[in-house]
């Protein structure tokens, strides 16, 4: 057998995105929290812009990582909260910690190691908050890049 490390961000590249993300969220006047966690929902950065409401930290952590551990996005997590109601409610007591159909997205590495999706393998995930809900999700996908 052989392994191969899994895939990853760079600390430069975890700092680019939530960079993006917060001057996208300063064009649009708004104060958030963004947080990049890797596939595991582990924080790899997590940012709270000075007058951002204290708690909108551990909501941009709860939504990121639930898109890395669930490997879904928002609207796919809000789907399966639909779906599939006391499964998503299970999810967070198999995770050990809150799943939140919130507006987390997926950080892909291209490539050919895929499996978790369109477009590569799961790195990780971004996510803000603190705006409002589309705020919040436009912030994201500049973050992204």
């Amino acid at each position: 057998m052989t392994l191969t490390p899994a895939p990853t961000m760079t600390q430069d590249e975890v700092s680019a995105a939530i960079a993006r993300a917060q001057a996208r969220a300063v064009e649009l006047g708004a104060r958030v929290s963004v947080a990049v966690v890797d596939a595991g929902g582990h924080v790899r950065g997590l940012s709270r812009m000075a007058g951002a409401a204290p708690l909108s930290a551990r909501v941009a952590e709860a939504k990121a990582a639930s898109a890395a551990l669930v490997g879904r996005d928002g609207d796919g997590l809000r789907a399966m909260q639909e779906a599939w109601p006391a499964l998503f409610a299970g999810l967070g007591e198999v995770a050990g910690r809150p799943i939140v159909a919130g507006a987390g997205i997926r950080l892909l590495r291209e490539g050919d190691a895929g499996g978790d999706g369109p477009g590569g393998e799961i790195v990780g995930a971004i996510a803000v908050s603190g705006g409002a809900p589309e705020v919040d999700e436009e912030c994201a996908a500049v973050g992204v890049g």
